[in-house]
């Protein structure tokens, strides 16, 4: 059985913004992003539990402006076209070809 994990690291994203963004279950499972709903949510524990961490490596992140994310509910530099961005921001900083 593969050990799970539980890490956090922050992503400067550009301007104003540094994302904060957590991996939990098991390496080499089916790489698996998870957005909050928002604005300003954060991760969600009960979110979290929905996903199985024996069959999942789970990318869960604060978005610009929410949860751990810097700054708080910043709005500058905020916008669907930034967000969809940073997802894949994040999917080249963790070297994952591909998720869920």
């Amino acid at each position: 059985m593969t050990d799970r994990q539980f890490t956090t690291l922050r992503l400067a994203v550009g301007g104003l913004h540094e994302l904060h963004i957590e991996r939990h279950g098991t390496p080499g499972a089916i790489p698996t992003v998870v957005l909050h709903g928002g604005p300003g949510a954060g991760i969600s524990p009960a979110t979290l539990a929905t996903i199985d961490p024996a069959r999942h490596d789970i990318v869960a992140f604060d978005q610009r402006g929410a949860g751990q994310s810097t700054p708080l509910a910043e709005l500058r530099d905020n916008t669907t076209a930034h967000l969809i961005a940073d997802i894949e921001a994040i999917r080249q900083k963790l070297g994952l070809e591909r998720w869920l």
